[in-house]
C-alpha cells in the first residue's frame, strides 16, 4: 500500500528552469525529509535527477505522470543514454510535483521542469534538457576521475558506467560520484551524443515497472492506505448544474462505520469549473464498504437545474437546424473563392457525419487521497496534471503551493480525464471541512456520469471536384458544442478552437477551402478526449476522403496521394506545429497500403479500408481489411499502423501506444457513446457502455519508420485514423457508408446489403 508522503532514501537533486530558460541544480529537501536524505549515505548526487551507489546502481528521478504512455521508461532512457550507463544499472523512481520560489510574476517555477501528461508532449518537451541533464552529470563524473589521473579530460571517454583512460584504465561511476558530487557545474552544456551514437535510446525496452504491474505489486492511487484516513463517497446531482433541494442523512448516520455527512456546493451556474463539479452529499465512513452503504442510506430530493431538458435527440435537432441555416459562429478558414468552385465543379459531393458525446472510461475510477492541515496539504492522486492538482488545493485551502505536497501515482487510464482535478477538489474539501485525511472513492457510476465528455457534433462536408478529378473546392461546418465549457482561460471568441484546426489536412491543398464552426448550446460537461478534436475530425475528413474518390471513380489511395502533392512542408499553427510535412504522410499512408497489399481483389463480403492523419507533431496511417456476414458479423481479418514520430525513443513503448490507439479507436468507433434524456447521462456502467472485448480485438502490425528528426509524442496519435479506415473498410465490403457513430447498430443493415 502507498505510504504517508515522504521522500525515500533516494532523494534527488533537481533540474529547474531559471527564469531565462537555463538550467541549475537545486537540492529537494523537504523540512520533513531531512532525516530521510541524512540516512541515504550509501548514494550520492550526481548532477540532475541522478543518485549513484558505491556499488554502481544508478537510481533516475521521472518527473511526468505515468498513465501507461510509458514515460516513466522512457524519460529516464534519455538521461541514462547521455549519462552513459548501461541501462541493468538503472532504478527509476516517480518525483513528486516540483515547485520553488521566482522572482518572475508567477512567484514560482518547475523545480524539474513541466510536469504533465497530455497532448503528447512528455518525449519532445523533454529531448533536449532531460539529455543534457545526463550529460552533464557524465561530464562530471570524468572530470573527477581525470583529477584523480591528474590528467585532461578531453582525453577520457565512456561507457556502461565507467571513465576509461587512453591506457586502458578504469573508474567506475560509483568509485566517482563522492568526487563528482563536489565538483562545480559548468556553465557551458556539455556535448550531446549524435544518433549513432546512441545504445538506449532507440532500443526495445520493456517499461521499467512491468515486473510490477504483473505481479500487482504496482501502486495505483486507489491503493493509498493511510491510518486514520476516512474513505468518502459522494452522491453527486445527476442534474448538470442542479442543486440539492434537501436531505435526510438520519439513516446513514446509523450504519456501522459512517462518522459524518457533509454536504457540497455545486459551482455557481454558468461559472468557469475549477473545482468539484456537482452538488453532493458525502458520507465519511472507516472504510469503503461503509461509505458506500451510508450513501445508499441517505434520502435526497434534488433540484433539476436549467438543463433538465436536455436530451441527446435536442442536440440532434439544434445541429441539423445549423448546418441548415446560413449563419455560422466562426469562419476558422477561408482561402481562395470557394462558392465559384463549387459552382463551376464538375461534381459535387456532399456528406453529414454524427460523432457522439465519448466517456473516458479509465480502468481506476477516480480517487484521492487529501491531508489537510494547517499551513500545508499532502495529497496523493493519480493525475496528469499535479501542477493544477496544487493550484486547486491553494484556491480551496489559502495554503501556500510551496506547502502543498503532491505526490503521483501510477494511473489506471488517464485518456485525458484527468487532466482535470475536479476530484481533487473533492478530496480537499472534504478534509478541510472533516479536518480529517481523507480517502475518497468513485465508483464506476460516478465515473460514468460525471466525466468531461468529448463533445458531440454534427460535421456536414461539401468537395467540389473537377472533370479531371481534381478537388478544387472544400468545405467543413461542424455544429457542436466545445470543449472549452466554462473555462476560465478561454474567452467566448475562441471556443471554436478546440473543435475545428484551420490548418488541418486538407488546408492548404485545395485552393479554394472554408472551414466553419456553429456553436451548439449543452449543459454537458465537455473535456479533452484522447486526441482532441482529431479523434472526430480524422474519422470526418479521411470518411469523406473515401466517399469523393468511390463517387468520382477514382483510387481512394491514389486520390489521397494527389491531395497531398509534391513532399513539402507546410506552416501548422496548432499545437503539433510549427510543420506538416505532406512527404512524411504520404510515406506512412504508402507503407500501410502497401503493407496491406493494396490494391488486391478480396472474396464478396471482405473490403480493404485507408487512413491517414497528422496528430500532435506525428504521422499515422492505418490499413484494415475487414469481413462483414450476413448477419453483420464483423471480423477485422487484418489490421496495420503506420507511424512516423521522428526518432523513436523506446520502440516497443512506441509498438505499444500503436496497439493501445488502434484499439481504443476500434472499440470506440464500434461500440460507445454517452446519450442525454432529462437532463442526465443515460449510460451507468459497461452493460451500457461495452468496451470491446479481447476475441474482438485484431492483431495489430505496427510499422515504425526509422528517423534521426527530434522525435514527437505518440500516446494520441494511433487513435484518429482507426476509425475512418474501419468505416471504408466496411464500406468496401458491403456498400454501406456508415457516417454516424458508433457502427454497432448499423452492422445488420451492412450485412444484408454486402
Amino acid at each position: 500500500m502507498t505510504a504517508t508522503p515522504t521522500l525515500d532514501r533516494r532523494g534527488f537533486l533537481a533540474i529547474s528552469a531559471t527564469a531565462a530558460g537555463g538550467l541549475l541544480l537545486t537540492r529537494v529537501v523537504p523540512a520533513s525529509a531531512a532525516s530521510a536524505m541524512a540516512e541515504a549515505a550509501d548514494s550520492i548526487p550526481i548532477g540532475v535527477f541522478i543518485r549513484i551507489e558505491p556499488n554502481d546502481r544508478v537510481t533516475i528521478g521521472a518527473r511526468d505522470p505515468e498513465i501507461g504512455q510509458g514515460v516513466k521508461t522512457s524519460l529516464p532512457m534519455l538521461i541514462a543514454e547521455e549519462l552513459d550507463v548501461a541501462w541493468s544499472q538503472v532504478s527509476v523512481t516517480q518525483l513528486p510535483l516540483g515547485l520553488e520560489k521566482d522572482s518572475g510574476p508567477m512567484g514560482l517555477r518547475w523545480k524539474y521542469g513541466p510536469q504533465g501528461a497530455g497532448g503528447s508532449t512528455s518525449v519532445p518537451e523533454s529531448w533536449d534538457d532531460l539529455r543534457q541533464a545526463g550529460a552533464d552529470a557524465r561530464r562530471l563524473l570524468v572530470r573527477a576521475a581525470a583529477a584523480r589521473w591528474k590528467t585532461d579530460p578531453d582525453r577520457l571517454s565512456t561507457k556502461a558506467g565507467q571513465v576509461i583512460h587512453p591506457d586502458g584504465r578504469k573508474l567506475r561511476y560509483g568509485e566517482l560520484a563522492a568526487a563528482a558530487a563536489k565538483l562545480t557545474p559548468e556553465s557551458k552544456p556539455a556535448p550531446l551524443k549524435s544518433p549513432d551514437q546512441f545504445t538506449i535510446i532507440g532500443t526495445p525496452t520493456r517499461v521499467i515497472d512491468a515486473r510490477e504491474i504483473v505481479t500487482g505489486r504496482a501502486q495505483y492511487g486507489i491503493d493509498t492506505y493511510v491510518p486514520g484516513a476516512l474513505t468518502a463517497v459522494i452522491a453527486r446531482c445527476p442534474y448538470f448544474d442542479g442543486t440539492i433541494e434537501r436531505y435526510d442523512d438520519s439513516k446513514a448516520l446509523k450504519v456501522p462505520g459512517v462518522r459524518q455527512v457533509l454536504t457540497m456546493d455545486g459551482p455557481a451556474l454558468g461559472a468557469p469549473l475549477t473545482a468539484n463539479l456537482a452538488a453532493g452529499v458525502a458520507v465519511l465512513a472507516d472504510d469503503t464498504w461503509s461509505a458506500l452503504k451510508g450513501r445508499e442510506a441517505l434520502e435526497i430530493v434534488w433540484k433539476q437545474g436549467p438543463h433538465a431538458a436536455e436530451s441527446s435527440a435536442d442536440l440532434d435537432g439544434q445541429c441539423e437546424r445549423l448546418l441548415a441555416g446560413t449563419q455560422v459562429t466562426k469562419r476558422a478558414r477561408d482561402d481562395g473563392d470557394l462558392d465559384a468552385a463549387l459552382k463551376s465543379a464538375a461534381k459535387v459531393v456532399t456528406a453529414t457525419y454524427r460523432v457522439p458525446f465519448v466517456s473516458h472510461a479509465p480502468m481506476e475510477p477516480q480517487n484521492c487521497f487529501a491531508d489537510v492541515r494547517p499551513g500545508r496539504v499532502s495529497i496523493i492522486a493519480p493525475t496528469q496534471q499535479p501542477g493544477s492538482a496544487s493550484r486547486v488545493a491553494n484556491a480551496i485551502t489559502g495554503v501556500d503551493r510551496l506547502q502543498i505536497d503532491v505526490r503521483m501515482t501510477r494511473v489506471g487510464g488517464g485518456f485525458g480525464r484527468r487532466l482535470s482535478n475536479d476530484y481533487v477538489a473533492e478530496a480537499v474539501l472534504l478534509s478541510k471541512r472533516s479536518g480529517k485525511p481523507i480517502k475518497l472513492v468513485w465508483t464506476r457510476e460516478d465515473d460514468m456520469a460525471h466525466d468531461w465528455y468529448r463533445p458531440f457534433g454534427h460535421h456536414q462536408l461539401t468537395a467540389g471536384v473537377d472533370a479531371s478529378g481534381t478537388v478544387t473546392g472544400w468545405s467543413h461546418r461542424l455544429a457542436s458544442a466545445s470543449k472549452y465549457y466554462r473555462r476560465s482561460d478561454v474567452e467566448p471568441q475562441d471556443l471554436w478552437t478546440s473543435e475545428i484546426y484551420p490548418d488541418d489536412f486538407p488546408a492548404a491543398l485545395i485552393p479554394n477551402l472554408r472551414y466553419d464552426w456553429l456553436a451548439v448550446e449543452s449543459g454537458m460537461i465537455r473535456g479533452s478526449w484522447r486526441a482532441p478534436a482529431h479523434n472526430a475530425n480524422a474519422f470526418v475528413v479521411e470518411s469523406f476522403v473515401d466517399e469523393v474518390a468511390h463517387a468520382t471513380g477514382q483510387n481512394p489511395l491514389d486520390l489521397r496521394l494527389k491531395l497531398l502533392g509534391e513532399a513539402r512542408e507546410l506552416k501548422y499553427g496548432q499545437h503539433g506545429g510549427p510543420i506538416f510535412d505532406t512527404g512524411r504522410l504520404k510515406n506512412v499512408l504508402q507503407i500501410a497500403a502497401d503493407r496491406i497489399g493494396w490494391p488486391r481483389l478480396v472474396e464478396p463480403g471482405h473490403g480493404i479500408g485507408l487512413a491517414c492523419h497528422f496528430t500532435f507533431g506525428g504521422y499515422a496511417a492505418h490499413a484494415m481489411e475487414v469481413s462483414v456476414d450476413q448477419a453483420g458479423e464483423l471480423k477485422i481479418l487484418r489490421c496495420i499502423c503506420a507511424v512516423d514520430v521522428g526518432q523513436p525513443v523506446n520502440p516497443l513503448g512506441l509498438e505499444a501506444q500503436m496497439m493501445s490507439g488502434t484499439i481504443d479507436g476500434i472499440s470506440t468507433a464500434l461500440n460507445l457513446e454517452i446519450t442525454v434524456k432529462d437532463g442526465q447521462v443515460v449510460e451507468k456502467n459497461f452493460p451500457d457502455y461495452p468496451l470491446l472485448q479481447n476475441a474482438q480485438a485484431p492483431d495489430v502490425e505496427v510499422h515504425i519508420v526509422r528517423s534521426t528528426k527530434t522525435p514527437s509524442g505518440a500516446g494520441e496519435i494511433g487513435l484518429p485514423t482507426a476509425a475512418p479506415a474501419l468505416c471504408n473498410a466496411i464500406f468496401a465490403a458491403t456498400g454501406v457508408r456508415i457516417r454516424r457513430l458508433p457502427i454497432r447498430t448499423q452492422l445488420k443493415e451492412a450485412g444484408a446489403r454486402g
